[in-house]
């Protein structure tokens, strides 16, 4: 079971964190609590603290675990989707942060559809180009969400990147302000039935740069719940 003092501290601690790296030039982030691996009776406690959203990586994890979790949280998918796995969880999650390709936004878009609801979306970037994690490079977003735009199932929210592990503070700043920057430029450009309100990014290792960089979100797991590996 999760020991609800220590999550306590750790919430606390970041929560603080996260206010002293915004710097008052942006409101702090809304902070996702990263569940994969956790078990319900882990994330549970989490609710008693004020935490109401969680973030998953793999649809197998959500349907899994979504019983367990006696609809106490909305649930973030925020690792990649297949294609053919977006109808197991379309009426389970509050927000898709992986749109990345023409095909899966056409995919949400009919299971939305089918679900009678409209999908919120934000679109994966890949600032350092690193293809296994997802996301498009920064150049063909504008280009993307004038295709997208036309899909009356989902609804684009903003954007997401995953940032490289690296410990070179001074290039992933470099990197978070990138992003920041185009979500500001996508944000200006305008486009009809794109909204441009959530820029998710940071996790454990680098939330105080994202927050420092103007991030909505940033998705915490092991920072606050520890670590584990999957079964």
């Amino acid at each position: 079971m999760a020991d609800t003092e220590l999550l306590a501290r750790r919430l606390q601690c970041i929560r603080e964190e996260l206010q002293s790296a915004s710097g008052g030039r942006y409101p702090a982030p809304k902070l996702i609590a990263v569940t994969k691996t956790h078990p319900a009776e882990e994330i549970l406690p989490l609710h008693g603290l004020g935490i109401s959203e969680i973030g998953e990586n793999r649809v197998q994890e959500i349907m899994e675990k979504r019983a367990g979790l006696e609809r106490k949280f909305q649930i973030h998918l925020i690792g990649r989707l297949q294609s053919n796995k977006v109808k197991y969880i379309i009426e389970d999650v509050c927000l898709i942060h992986s749109l990345d390709r023409l095909s899966l936004a056409a995919e949400i878009d009919r299971q939305a559809h089918r679900a009678g609801r409209i999908m919120p979306v934000l679109v994966q970037v890949s600032p350092a180009g690193e293809e296994q994690k997802g996301g498009m490079p920064p150049e063909e977003v504008i280009p993307f969400l004038e295709k997208v735009r036309e899909m009356d199932g989902l609804s684009v929210r903003g954007l997401m990147a995953v940032m490289p592990l690296s410990q070179d503070e001074a290039y992933l700043n470099g990197l978070f302000a990138d992003m920041r920057s185009l979500f500001e430029r996508v944000r200006d450009t305008a486009l009809d039935g794109i909204s441009m309100e959530e820029l998710s990014m940071g996790m454990s290792g680098d939330y105080k740069l994202a927050a420092k960089n103007g991030a909505t979100m940033v998705r915490i797991g092991s920072a606050l719940l520890g670590q584990r590996n999957y079964r």
